[in-house]
């Protein structure tokens, strides 16, 4: 369906059923989807596991089999469970570049409304438009 098919004359009493059930389908498609997804993924980290296990017994970060290449990885992830230390200590080092580049959102929302006129340099943004529509209250 596209714009060029919907005449602009559909009441919008009409236009929110059809929206509405629209909507309700592809919750129900998201949600039979999930549910198999799941399932799957479950049998999935089973596999995986047996293969982790055997890689680590075997000593090997490589094996080639007739179906594929299983290869062993290794990952670190890193966090605080004290963030006014880490912030201490990346002042303290001169250490920005341990701190991921992305701007908390709502924190510069709340920071532009309580500082109107004064934005940093370099930053940028987009504002969209939205719609949201919900069953009729009884």
């Amino acid at each position: 369906m596209t714009e060029e098919e919907l005449p602009p004359t559909i009441p919008m009493d009409k236009l929110v059923r059809v929206y509405r059930k629209m909507r309700d389908q592809m919750q129900q498609l998201t949600r039979e989807y999930e549910k198999e997804a799941a399932e799957i993924e479950a049998k999935l980290a089973l596999v995986k596991n047996a293969l982790k296990d055997q890689m680590l017994a075997l000593g090997s970060t490589s094996v080639r089999t007739g179906n594929g290449t299983v290869v062993l990885g290794k990952l670190t992830r890193y966090n605080t469970q004290d963030w006014d230390s880490f912030k201490e200590f990346v002042k303290e080092h001169d250490a920005v570049d341990l701190l991921e580049k992305r701007i908390a959102q709502t924190n510069m929302a709340t920071f532009l409304e309580d500082n109107p006129g004064v934005v940093p340099p370099g930053l940028g943004w987009n504002t969209e438009y939205s719609i949201s529509v919900r069953k009729p209250t009884k």
